[in-house]
């Protein structure tokens, strides 16, 4: 996937796509299991001022034993060379100084982590104390017993996780990491859109993703916009190159489905199809051309639009006073959308637990994520983070994130992966797309069709249906 155009986006549209990509990956070694729900509850205190400064949370004192010691980091995130410079020029440099515990930051791929884990829990010579990898590749470590409950370390003070984050972060019978960053899909809103809202939706109701807000009522609100202003206001990027795939496996399938894969020939299938049949028509045709939203989104092409965090961000910068990020509506089984979720994790066996749990701590505490918002783009998993974030591009993109993550009708959907037929299950949707919508044809027909080689990709990889399939 490609970068941004700006040099201040470059960061965060890298890291975010490459988190995205690399679910895949992981998820495929994955062969995950179901996750298991976990509420933990947290106390935080935040100061609030014009410049939204967060409380500092206090550091423990260091035992002294600890000072000194050498613990290596081994992550799949925060990889490329820029990446690396900010966590070893900055962000570890203020954890040392802190806490005495030196850091070897070790940056892995998806492959090459599992093989040294794997290799070092085999010879029961452990040297990684602490990893940093997504969700896909520490639920296959935690299925093989290789990683320390979390839950003998007690409670993180000072910061609050989403329910949703910490449901995945509890796997096979233990607490296997804490949630770390996270990267999603969402819809941008143009404030004069609010003007045109159809009866009985309120702009709250968009902005704090409110029960109201539902699909029937964005179908309502195009319809208006287009009958009150003779444009097609409402885009997708489903150009060649563009992310719409995303939005119809892992969003509007399990919404209306309450699955990716599994019910892909279901009635409420059937339901779905014929739905964007409806929407589509209000839908600005140029959409089939797009590739990211940012451009249409910038030129008033469009007043509504989905993508990726990442492909709408330019807008958000350059005129942050004019758009606004909204949870995307709901469908009948719930509020779905994709989540790419990255954990830190400590390896049974570790040389040196007390030390990783610290820097697990520093590392999610609200005042380090900000920096890493703030250097690398990754969205924080604390909401007291987003909170802070002072006015500005980032806050509206944190906040948007924050409102859609923290629903509670929020319905998880995770990036299947299939190796070399990644391609190929993309393909499926866009087909069906195609033939539905595009061409007309029946999506009863159409589904029956396509299944069988939904289903076949699966097989012959042998990975596991996605949640919330799985879930």
């Amino acid at each position: 996937m490609e970068r941004g155009a700006s040099t201040a986006a470059v960061f965060i549209i890298g890291l975010i796509i490459g988190i995205i990509i690399g679910v895949g990956a992981a998820y495929f070694a994955a062969q995950s299991a179901k996750p298991a729900p976990v509420t933990v509850t947290r106390t935080v205190t935040v100061t609030s001022t014009a410049t939204a400064t967060v409380t500092k949370t206090a550091a423990a004192a260091t035992p002294a034993k600890l000072k000194g010691v050498t613990i290596i980091w081994a992550s799949t995130q925060l990889v490329p060379p820029e990446e690396q410079a900010f966590v070893k020029g900055k962000l570890l440099k203020k954890f040392e100084q802190e806490t005495g515990i030196k850091v070897e930051f070790v940056g892995l791929s998806y492959s090459d982590l599992a093989t040294r884990l794997a290799a070092e829990e085999q010879t029961g010579k452990v040297t990684i104390s602490v990893i940093g990898e997504l969700h896909g590749g520490l639920d296959y470590f935690a299925s093989k017993g290789w990683l320390m409950d979390l839950s003998r370390f007690g409670t993180l003070s000072g910061r609050t996780f989403p329910k949703v984050l910490l449901k995945y972060s509890e796997i096979h019978g233990i607490r296997a990491y804490i949630p770390w960053m996270v990267a999603t899909y969402v819809m941008v809103v143009n404030k004069k859109a609010f003007d045109y809202l159809p009866p009985g939706l309120t702009k709250e109701d968009v902005i704090e993703g409110t029960s109201k807000w539902t699909y029937g009522a964005l179908l309502r609100w195009a319809k208006n916009l287009y009958e009150k202003t003779g444009r097609k206001l409402l885009g997708f990027p489903a150009g060649p190159h563009g992310l719409f795939v995303r939005f119809l496996h892992g969003y509007l399938y399990p919404a209306f489905t309450g699955a990716q894969v599994k019910n892909f020939d279901s009635p409420d299938a059937v339901k779905m199809w014929n739905y964007l049949k409806n929407l589509w028509q209000y839908v600005n045709p140029a959409s089939t051309t797009w590739d990211a939203m940012a451009d249409p989104l910038l030129k008033g092409e469009v007043w509504i639009a989905w993508d990726h965090t990442a492909r709408i961000k330019d807008a958000i910068e350059q005129e942050p006073d004019k758009f606004v990020v909204v949870p995307v509506p709901r469908g009948p089984k719930g509020r779905a959308f994709i989540l790419v979720i990255a954990g830190l994790a400590i390896p049974k066996n570790a040389p040196h637990p007390e030390a990783a749990w610290k820097l697990i701590d520093y590392l999610t505490r609200p005042e380090t994520q900000i920096e890493v918002l703030k250097n690398v783009g990754f969205f924080p998993t604390v909401e007291e983070a987003s909170a802070a974030l002072p006015s500005g591009p980032l806050k509206i993109l944190a906040e948007g994130v924050k409102r859609q993550t923290s629903a509670p009708d929020a319905l998880v959907a995770m990036i299947p992966s299939l190796g070399a037929h990644g391609g190929d299950f993309k393909e499926v949707y866009l087909t069906a797309f195609r033939q539905i919508v595009l061409q007309g044809k029946d999506p009863a027909t159409v589904t029956k069709e396509l299944k069988p080689v939904l289903l076949k990709l699966f097989k012959e990889t042998g990975a596991p249906l996605p949640p919330p399939d799985s879930g």
